[in-house]
């Protein structure tokens, strides 16, 4: 396993630790960050899911400049997307930060483009992230990063910067996905 693989399976691993430090409750106590009152645990929760975010920068970031692009990669990188962006709206509507009919709707997306991966896999086509992809996956991360910061620095403006981030999120995740569906159409199409 390459450098970049191993970033990426460093993001699934990450993702227990983050669900972990959000769900159980270890009365850190409350800190101001920004001026937005928040308990610690969020913090911090907060910071784990963004490293483990910024993992997916560096590890395809390595894998194109090293020429490391493997089948096991462009497989292995959505797949960590989904799962810890997954993880964390699940905690977001635990905590009452988000709407369960987005989460359900970015989630059921995720689910759709991952069954589409494995019949393109069947005929032996393994597509990677497009830039329509690549934009969804980072307002997804923005927004429920924004979400578990409780929304500080926008606070203080009185802007509500995570609810409407949610709002491009989940615009980008649709048409993200509908594009995917459309570009590769043939594979639902084509019979056995």
């Amino acid at each position: 396993m390459n450098l970049p693989n191993k970033i990426t399976v460093s993001r699934i691993f990450l993702i227990p630790l983050f669900l972990i430090v959000m769900l159980v409750d270890f009365s850190w106590g409350e800190m101001t960050f920004l001026g937005a009152d928040m308990p610690v645990t969020h913090f911090v929760g907060a910071l784990i899911f963004i490293l483990a975010s910024t993992t997916d920068w560096i590890d395809g970031h390595y894998a194109r400049k090293y020429n490391l692009v493997t089948n096991l990669g462009k497989f292995l990188d959505p797949l960590a997307d989904k799962l810890l962006v997954s993880a964390a709206l699940i905690v977001l509507v635990e905590l009452g930060f988000a709407a369960s009919w987005i989460v359900i709707v970015i989630i059921s997306r995720e689910f759709a483009v991952t069954g589409l991966r494995l019949i393109l896999a069947e005929t032996g086509e393994v597509v990677a992230a497009n830039m329509l992809g690549k934009i969804k996956t980072w307002a997804q991360i923005v927004a429920i990063s924004a979400l578990l910061l409780h929304n500080t620095i926008f606070e203080l403006i009185n802007l509500p910067f995570a609810d409407i981030a949610l709002w491009v999120a989940l615009f980008f995740t649709i048409w993200s996905g509908w594009d995917y569906f459309y570009k590769n159409r043939h594979a639902l199409t084509q019979s056995k």
